[in-house]
């Protein structure tokens, strides 16, 4: 999802929703340095190449794996994180060239 000049503004709104709420946004966070957020769980694969495993972030956050999951997709379909599938897990990392792009189109926008 790249922001465009004709749909800055519906993309900032999709981003906003998604980090509206404080669970979704405190998971964006911990994603942004996932090697000091998650030292306590041992690593499935890379966290810098593929990120974080889901059963990881719902552990952290304490919440069910349902909304974990209902949380994640809607960051993904923000396009604020990637999914990685790594074996029967996903794991998800932030998708900083995204997050580069909001930042100047809050810029020119507001």
């Amino acid at each position: 999802m790249a922001v465009t000049a004709g749909s800055d503004s519906v993309d900032l709104i999709e981003v906003f929703k998604a980090l509206g709420n404080p669970a979704r946004l405190q998971i964006m966070q911990w994603l942004k340095d996932p090697d000091t957020h998650f030292s306590e769980y041992e690593p499935i694969a890379d966290r810098q190449l593929v990120g974080v495993c889901v059963t990881h972030i719902q552990a952290k956050s304490g919440l069910a794996q349902s909304t974990v999951s209902s949380y994640m997709s809607t960051l993904e379909r923000a396009g604020l994180v990637y999914p990685t599938r790594v074996g029967k897990w996903t794991h998800y990392r932030r998708n900083e060239d995204r997050l580069a792009q909001l930042v100047r189109a809050i810029d020119t926008t507001l």
